[in-house]
């Protein structure tokens, strides 16, 4: 066999994934959901199956077949979730809607859906509107929750607020910590990383409030790159255990001091993370 062949076969299928999986993010982007025409012009366009598009799209949490609201409310009912109280909150958000999870209101603003873990145990009840975490949620707070989310108005405090928590890290190889006192991100002390993509090669500050997806880097990073973190200490590669619910790019670990592990996506853009404590 002819392992040098084998290896360019796939890293071309590779590529060719990532290639369609950005396709994909862009129509969901502009329509907010994937209509099935356009799926018939992505495979005639690309050569793609219709049965390998719609394999993708149907792998990544990310990607709906349905029409969508402007914005996605998820409620955790994994098991930590669900022995805190998670179906009493789900079962306020469908009261506060009008809707069961699964749908999307008439008025076309919200769709509620219900997920099996959103890598947040530790902090359930987790409800998720529009990418941010609402953490130990009570029913009183769902109606505020939706206010928040259709007036933007909603102000972050990271001093008060608990969905925003500072963490200190360290490298899951050689167990130095990985926080820098040097550069600070979004007031405090960051998260340094060595990272690489294509052929550039520099230093990325990560910020250490966990919700928080602020970074300094040494070089740009192109949108929907998915880069290589690596420890600045032992130079050995930051891989996580599991590929990214949200894209499936691969995760970057981090071991929090006092016990657990955190995993944030190695793809820009992507706000996929896990939260084991």
């Amino acid at each position: 066999m002819d392992h040098n062949k084998a290896t360019i076969t796939t890293d071309t299928r590779d590529s060719e994934l990532d290639g369609l999986i950005s396709i994909l993010e862009n129509v969901q982007a502009k329509y907010n959901y994937l209509p099935q025409e356009v799926l018939r012009e992505i495979s005639e366009e690309t050569g793609r199956s219709l049965v390998d598009i719609y394999g993708v799209a149907t792998f990544y949490r990310a990607f709906s077949l349905k029409p969508r609201g402007k914005h996605l409310v998820s409620v955790c009912l994994g098991t930590a979730c669900h022995v805190r109280g998670g179906p009493a909150i789900a079962e306020e958000f469908e009261r506060q809607l009008g809707v069961c999870a699964g749908e999307t209101t008439s008025d076309k603003e919200f769709t509620l859906e219900t997920v099996n873990c959103l890598g947040a145990c530790a902090l359930g009840p987790v409800a998720v509107v529009d990418g941010k975490y609402f953490s130990k949620v009570r029913r009183t707070e769902v109606k505020d929750i939706l206010k928040q989310a259709l007036t933007g108005a909603e102000e972050i405090d990271a001093a008060t607020d608990q969905r925003i928590f500072p963490v200190e890290v360290s490298c899951p190889r050689c167990n130095h910590s990985l926080m820098d006192t040097r550069h600070l991100v979004d007031g405090h002390t960051s998260i340094r990383v060595t990272v690489s993509f294509g052929k550039v090669h520099g230093w990325l500050c990560l910020s250490s409030l966990y919700g928080s997806y602020n970074v300094a880097s040494e070089y740009p990073i192109p949108e929907n790159t998915v880069a290589h973190f690596f420890c600045p200490h032992c130079h050995g590669e930051l891989l996580g255990t599991s590929d990214c619910p949200e894209c499936g790019a691969p995760m970057v670990r981090m071991i929090i001091r006092g016990g657990g592990v955190v995993q944030i996506c190695s793809r820009k853009g992507c706000k996929g993370h896990i939260l084991d404590v």
